[in-house]
């Protein structure tokens, strides 16, 4: 099993840059498909990004181009790097993993364990 703690949020001008990060214990995450996903107020979760063991990447088209999944194992963590930020990608964002995602990386009830989620909050 592992546990997921996510960190880095905050408040941000829009066109502005924030890295969000996740931080595994219990188990090396080396062994875990890992995923971001955010929800906003009064509406449903969304998937964001997943880093498959592998190193395939997915990005929703909402954020290609602006966001980037990746992660250091030596230091057991995986990053959300946010660049040119809009007020729409306000939302509490959660690090997600599981131990074999298969295909429905973007959908939120094929993960296994969530982190508590970091508010982000983006000004116009």
């Amino acid at each position: 099993q592992v546990q997921v703690v996510e960190s880095g949020g905050g408040l941000v001008q829009a066109g502005g840059s924030l890295r969000l990060s996740c931080a595994a214990s219990g188990r090396t995450f080396s062994g875990y498909d890992m995923g971001w996903f955010r929800q906003a107020p009064g509406k449903e979760r969304e998937f964001v990004a997943a880093l498959k063991r592998a190193g395939t990447t997915y990005h929703a088209d909402s954020v290609k181009g602006r966001f980037t999944i990746s992660r250091d194992g030596a230091k057991n963590t995986m990053y959300l790097q946010m660049n040119s930020l809009k007020p729409e990608d306000t939302a509490v964002y959660y690090c997600a993993a599981d131990d074999g995602i298969g295909g429905n990386y973007y959908s939120t009830v094929a993960w296994d364990y969530w982190g508590q989620g970091t508010q982000v909050t983006v000004s116009s």
